[in-house]
C-alpha cells in the first residue's frame, strides 16, 4: 500500500515537472507594448491616409498604441528590408502594389523576399487611381490628352512617387493602352511630386484619389479620367479610361498589412481579426469614403492569394514597359 502511494506521488510530481517547461514557454499576450506600423513612403500620399486611419482603429481594438513611422527610400525596399529583420515582435509594415508585386521584377536583387520574409495579415483598402493634369494644360479629357501627346511625342511629362511606384505603373499602363510616349520624372514620394504638379512644373500624373480630391475640387488640378471600372461618387462627371475608348482598362492602388515571418501565427490571427473589424468601423469607413478609398479587410489566406495574382499581372506589365529602378 505504501509503495503504491509513493508511486502515485512520484507520478504526480513527475507530471508537474514536465508541465513546468511548457508553462514557461507559453506565449505572452500580444501585443504587450506599442506596435510600430512602418509606411515605406514619404508622408502626403494615399499610404499615409490608409495607414493613419487604420492605426487609429487598431489602437482601440488591440488595447495598445499603433503608431505610424514613415521610412521612405529605395522604392520601399529600405523599409521592407528593415521590417523583415525586425525581432521585437511589435513591428509591422504597410504592404503595397509596388513593394509586393512590382519590385520583385524591376530589381535584379532585393534586400528582402516578399514571400519568405513576411506573413500577409490583411488587405486593408483599395484606392482608385486618377489621371491628372495641371489646369493650364489645354486638355479637358483623356481623348484630348492622348491627341496632344501623340502630336508631340516626348514633349509632355508626368511625375510619379518613384520608379515602380503605383503612379509610375498607372501611367506606363496608360501609355501602353494609348500608344503614347510621355516622359517620366520620378520623385521621392507623392508629396514632392504633387507640389511640382500643382506648381505647373509637371504636365500630368496618376495619383490615388485619397491624396488629390481636395486639389481637384479647388481647381488646382484637373482630373481627366479615373482608372476604375465605374465612375466614382466623388467625381461623377469624370469618365473612366474605359469609357473614353479603352475598354477593359482598370488601375487601382492597394494597401495591406504584413508582419515579419517570425511573428507567431497567433499574433497574426489576432491582428488580422482586428484589421478586418477595423475596416468595418463606421468612423473609418467615413474617413475612407471621403477620400474615395474602398475598405476591404481580408483574412491572411485571402491576402496571400491576392498578392500572388497581382504579382502575375504586374510581372507582364513591367516586362512590356521595361521599367527599371531608380539609379
Amino acid at each position: 500500500m505504501t509503495d503504491t502511494l509513493i508511486s502515485r506521488r512520484q507520478l504526480v510530481a513527475a507530471g508537474a515537472a514536465l508541465a513546468l517547461p511548457s508553462l514557461s514557454r507559453a506565449e505572452p499576450a500580444w501585443p504587450s507594448k506599442a506596435v510600430r506600423l512602418v509606411v515605406p513612403f514619404a508622408p502626403g500620399g494615399s499610404s499615409e491616409i490608409i495607414a493613419r486611419s487604420s492605426a487609429a482603429e487598431l489602437t482601440k481594438l488591440l488595447g495598445q498604441s499603433v503608431y505610424v513611422d514613415n521610412r521612405p527610400g529605395g522604392g520601399g525596399n529600405i523599409a521592407m528590408a528593415e521590417v523583415a529583420r525586425a525581432e521585437d515582435q511589435h513591428t509591422i509594415i504597410l504592404g503595397h502594389i509596388g513593394t509586393l508585386a512590382v519590385n520583385p521584377y524591376i530589381f535584379d536583387k532585393l534586400p528582402y523576399d516578399p514571400t519568405k520574409d513576411f506573413k500577409p495579415v490583411s488587405l486593408l483598402a483599395k484606392v482608385p487611381s486618377l489621371y491628372l493634369v495641371h489646369p493650364d494644360l489645354p486638355v479637358k479629357d483623356l481623348k484630348e490628352f492622348v491627341a496632344l501627346a501623340k502630336k508631340s511625342p516626348g514633349k509632355l511629362n508626368y511625375g510619379s512617387a518613384g520608379n515602380g511606384s503605383a503612379g509610375h505603373l498607372a501611367m506606363e499602363y496608360l501609355k501602353m493602352a494609348t500608344g503614347t510616349f510621355i516622359t517620366h520624372v520620378p520623385y521621392r514620394g507623392t508629396g514632392p511630386q504633387l507640389t511640382d504638379l500643382i506648381a505647373g512644373r509637371l504636365d500630368a500624373a496618376s495619383v490615388g484619389a485619397s491624396a488629390v480630391l481636395q486639389f481637384i475640387k479647388t481647381g488646382k488640378l484637373r482630373c481627366i479620367a479615373t482608372g476604375t471600372t465605374q465612375r466614382i461618387a466623388q467625381l461623377p462627371n469624370v469618365p473612366t479610361v474605359a469609357e473614353q475608348g479603352y475598354p477593359g482598362f482598370e488601375m487601382t492602388q492597394w494597401y495591406g498589412l504584413l508582419a515579419p515571418a517570425n511573428l507567431p501565427q497567433a499574433a497574426i490571427n489576432k491582428l488580422a481579426t482586428a484589421s478586418a473589424q477595423a475596416m468595418k468601423e463606421p468612423s473609418l469607413l467615413d474617413r475612407l469614403a471621403a477620400d474615395a478609398a474602398i475598405a476591404v479587410g481580408s483574412s491572411p489566406a485571402e491576402f496571400a492569394k491576392f498578392i500572388g495574382q497581382e504579382q502575375l499581372r504586374w510581372k507582364a506589365v513591367v516586362a512590356r514597359a521595361k521599367i527599371k529602378p531608380d539609379s
